[in-house]
Formats: structure tokens, sequence, C-alpha cells
């Protein structure tokens, strides 16, 4: 009678040695190309939306060290002012530009300066940004069109500005800083989330679309963030119930990526010529299990937004640093109060 036992293959030892050596040069190969077709910034100009403060600041003082040459642009011009002398201190040429880019006519005039003023554009990062806290039922369609003009029209007319010129170059790199929120719909930021959903839906199409131009576009999806950022955002509803859970929750290491660190992703990834980068651990967690169960990210959502506050009875919207308390000023969050000043977030 025959053994009905199923037989597992035998691997050999001389087999899995070649399988493993075959691993290791693969990887030992791919290294090797990288370096050697890794995109040279020395030179290069690059603009940075919402490069005064934040992520934008942290990449332009990376660029910088990198001889690249910079264009940076934002609203606020004290901020605007400070990050120049910065830059220039640090040996950087750089042209800060006070514009509005969720006005198209503002975008192309910006662009247009910036290749006046070097001859060329050759990297287009899109990181500027707002952010609006509160439950839904406290968010009118204006509050959805604010975030999204920002967030997302303002990254299609740079993008639709800057092309006509990488097309004459035969080439150009753009980065669309994203968020994790624009892989998983975050409760208490619905308009965030869905200005970041269209921002990656954006970012991917333009990639497939574009590579054949010599354009490569690298999609970014970062965690939380301490940039000290959380002042300058904007709450509707529970004003200092909102921003307490989340200043909190941005000044938690576990939480929250440190700036620096993220800088150094995404410029690298922009080097590599990376289509997409997940900066965290945590986030790219997250992305896999919503990939994996969708259903049940969702009910970890649902159970989470019970923890957050109600709506309350206020509709004004406040800035974060308007609804400060004892406890979003206190030694929790200590290292989003130090990042404020580091980033020229104050």
């Amino acid at each position: 009678m025959k053994d009905s036992t199923p037989t597992v293959p035998f691997i050999s030892r001389k087999t899995a040695v070649a399988a493993a050596l075959g691993v290791g040069l693969f990887a030992l190969g791919k290294t090797i190309y990288d370096e050697m077709t890794r995109y040279d910034l020395k030179g290069k100009v690059v603009l940075i939306t919402g490069g005064s403060r934040g992520l934008g600041l942290a990449m332009a003082r990376l660029l910088a060290a990198k001889g690249a040459k910079l264009v940076i642009c934002a609203r606020n011009t004290e901020q605007l002012e400070n990050a120049r002398m910065e830059l220039l201190e640090q040996g950087a040429e750089v042209l800060a530009i006070e514009a509005d880019v969720s006005n198209q006519g503002e975008v192309n005039r910006m662009v247009q300066r910036a290749i006046n003023r070097f001859g060329q554009l050759d990297v287009l990062i899109n990181n500027a940004g707002i952010m609006m806290v509160g439950a839904e039922d406290v968010m009118n369609v204006e509050e959805y069109k604010k975030v999204m003009d920002t967030n997302l029209w303002s990254a299609l007319y740079t993008i639709k500005a800057a092309i006509p010129q990488f097309l004459s170059q035969k080439g150009g790199r753009i980065v669309n800083i994203c968020s994790i929120g624009g892989k998983i719909a975050v409760p208490h930021m619905l308009p965030y989330s869905v200005s970041k959903f269209a921002m990656v839906g954006l970012s991917e199409g333009l990639g497939a679309e574009l590579k054949k131009d010599n354009i490569q576009v690298t999609t970014v999806i970062p965690n939380l963030m301490r940039t000290g950022s959380p002042r300058n955002v904007w709450i509707k509803g529970d004003h200092q119930a909102e921003y307490e859970w989340f200043k909190l929750a941005d000044s938690l290491p576990f939480l929250s990526q440190d700036a620096d660190e993220a800088a150094k992703a995404v410029i690298q990834a922009l080097e590599y010529g990376n289509n997409e980068v997940i900066l965290t651990q945590t986030a790219k967690v997250m992305v896999a299990l919503k990939g994996l169960m969708p259903g049940s990210m969702s009910s970890v959502l649902q159970l989470v937004n019970r923890f957050l506050p109600k709506s309350g009875n206020d509709h004004q919207i406040r800035r974060g640093w308007e609804s400060e308390t004892k406890l979003s000023n206190g030694w929790l969050a200590s290292l989003t109060n130090e990042a404020a000043y580091k980033f020229n977030e104050v």
C-alpha cells in the first residue's frame, strides 16, 4: 500500500545558497544602479510652495546644503523673510515670493518669475497646505472649498504652470506632499482628507502620464509630523478640545515623525526618482491594513471617533494658537512647542 502523505519538496543547501546569492547580487546591482542614476541637485532650480516654514523649510535647508537654487513662496511676509535670510546665510541662492497659491494668476506669475530669475526650473515640490480640524457636522461646504483650494487646486496650478518649462527642457521632477489622510480618512479632519485623497489621485495619475516626457512624479505620504504646525491649523467646533487632541497627538513620538528625518526621506525619494514613498512604518502598516481589511480599518476609525470631542455650539473658525489650553501648552506638548520655533511656525 502506497503512502498517501504528500511530500514536501526538498530544497538543497546549494539551491538555498544560490537563491540567497542571487537575491544579494540583485540588491547590490540595484544599489549600484540607483547611485549611478541618482539625480544631482547641485545647481538645480527647485520651487517649494509653502517653503517658509515646517516641512517646506526643512526641505529647503537640505536642498541648500546640496547646492540647489531655491524658490520659496508663502503668504506670511515675515515668515517668508525669516526663511529667506536663513537660507542666504547658509549660502544658498534663493528667491522668495509672496504668493497665494490658491490663486492661479499668482501661481503663473510666480513660476514665470522663477524662470526669469534663474533661466530654468528643474524641480517642483508641492508642499503648501492647510488643515481644518473639527467634527463633520460643523463643517460647511465653504470649509471644504477653502481646504481644496489650498491643498489640491494650488498643486494643479503649479503643475500646469511648470509642465511647459519641463517639456522645453526635456525633463523635470515633481514631488507632491500628500498625507496618510489621503490614504485613510481621518475623523475630525474630513475636508483635509478629501483634499489629500484627491491629491494622491492627481499625483499617481500624473506619474503614469508624464513619465513618457521624462517628468518624474513622486507621491509622498507623511504621517503626523512635528513641525510645530498645530498652532497654525484652523479649528472649528469645540475649539479647545479639538486643539488639545490634535496637538497632543502631534507631540507623541509614536504617532508623529521628526520633521528633519521626514525631509531627508523626501529629498532622497526625489534623488532616486521613487514613484511613491510612505515616510513611517506606522503609516505603512495602516495603509497595508486598509488594503487587506478595509472594513476592519473603518471599524477602528469609527471607534476612535467616539473618543473625539463633540461638535459644540461655537461654529466660528479659530486658529490653533487662539485655542490653547493649559493641557495643550503643557509638558505633553513640549516637542511640538520646540518644533514651532525650529521650523519658523511662530
